[in-house]
């Protein structure tokens, strides 16, 4: 999940595994699976760059899980 902000400064959490596409036309567009449309306030590079690093934090625990898990057997 990752933080954004609509236009309207509103905050919002998006599951990114629903996004399908980001378009920036000057406002950065996220369409969604759904086929929802979200326009917010980061760039397409600021969206991108949160879901790496979201996806990185899940990576590294789960490696930390499995890594606790061998050690315990």
């Amino acid at each position: 999940m990752i933080r954004l902000t609509r236009l309207n400064h509103v905050s919002l959490v998006l599951n990114s595994d629903l996004i399908e596409h980001i378009e920036e036309t000057p406002d950065t567009v996220v369409t969604l699976t759904t086929g929802q449309i979200l326009r917010v306030r980061e760039s397409a590079d600021e969206v991108v760059a949160r879901i790496v690093e979201f996806r990185r934090k899940i990576f590294r625990s789960e490696g930390l899980r499995e890594a606790r898990d061998t050690a315990e057997s």
